[in-house]
């Protein structure tokens, strides 16, 4: 299995924690109105496999980047108009993303700003992915592109937003190759 993540710098210790998962980082772009983190990694699991389990991000996702301090509580609905939502306590609840396309075992699409995007006016759309990888298993590609007003310059966020989909990146990629992330 192989790893690039094109982000920021910051992903290059994150990946330290992940052993045996190599990663390359850099940022695709960034500029004052927008960015593009983008990432891919080979696993020997099928797409079939590899679908599942990213359509189940309670399996994968980081307790510590969710609102509810639990990633259980997360749940992609993997069809247009379902949702990346995550329930809260006291009947409360949290959209990460909404899902734009879906085509099992080959894409998914969401819309949303991830985190603390969230609350600033920007636009976000996440692409994942799936193909056959030369040799065999599956080439998950990621990109995440984003634009907007932002009280935090982008610049300045984008170490962040790197960071925090680079270590759920490793995480799916642990979780199909059965390591602990």
């Amino acid at each position: 299995m192989s790893v690039l993540w094109r982000a920021g710098p910051v992903l290059l210790a994150a990946a330290a924690l992940f052993a045996g998962i190599p990663a390359q980082a850099e940022v695709a772009h960034v500029s004052a109105q927008g960015f593009v983190v983008q990432g891919r990694a080979t696993t020997a699991a099928s797409s079939e496999d590899a679908w599942y389990l990213l359509t189940d991000p309670a399996q994968w996702w980081d307790n510590a980047h969710t609102w509810s301090g639990d990633a259980a509580n997360m749940e992609i609905d993997a069809r247009a108009g379902g949702c990346f939502c995550e329930e809260l306590a006291l009947g409360g609840s949290a959209e990460h993303m909404r899902v734009v396309q879906a085509a099992p075992g080959k894409l998914l699409r969401m819309s949303g700003a991830l985190g603390l995007l969230q609350g600033e006016a920007l636009a976000g759309t996440l692409t994942i992915e799936l193909s056959d990888a030369p040799g065999g298993g599956t080439q998950i590609s990621w990109t995440y592109v984003a634009s907007g007003y932002s009280r935090t310059p982008l610049p300045q966020l984008v170490p962040t937003i790197d960071r925090v989909l680079g270590e759920q990146m490793l995480r799916l990629v642990a979780g199909l190759n059965n390591s602990a992330p």
